[in-house]
This record gives C-alpha cells, structure tokens and sequence, in this order.
C-alpha cells in the first residue's frame, strides 16, 4: 500500500511540475505574441505613413492623381 502511495506522490509531483512548464511556455509565448501585435501596428503605421509620403511625392512631381506616370499631365499645362 505504502508503494502505491509513494507511486502515486510521484505521479503527482511529476504532473505538477510538467504543468508548472506549460503555464511558463504559455506565458512566454503570450509575451512574444503581445509583442508581435505591437510590432506589426507599428508597421502598419510606417506603411500607411510611406504611402501617404509616396503619393503627395507623386503629386509634387506631376504624376495623375492615381500616382501614375501614363496619367500624368503634360508640362504645358
């Protein structure tokens, strides 16, 4: 009986600790996540800002309003 229990205790220890892990790994890999997000916003941002950059730069040069250069007007006028 006393083997059994001793067994037992072990099996438990043993779950507690793959559990402990397993929390840990998901904490670390909802940090990573969370991080991930804030990168990709901050991307998006600086894309939205380059696009934005592109098109006024296409209109200062005289490209059409679409931004491109078939469209675009000739000097005389």
């Amino acid at each position: 009986m006393s083997a059994d229990v001793d067994i037992l205790k072990q099996q438990i220890l043993e779950l507690q600790s793959q559990l402990a892990f397993q929390e840990d790994a998901v904490q670390s890999l909802d940090r990573a996540l969370a991080q991930q997000q804030h990168e990709m916003l901050v991307m998006r941002r600086q894309l939205e800002l380059l696009r934005q950059h592109q098109l006024q730069q296409a209109e200062d040069n005289g490209a059409g309003p679409d931004g491109n250069p078939a469209n675009e007007l000739p000097p005389h006028y």
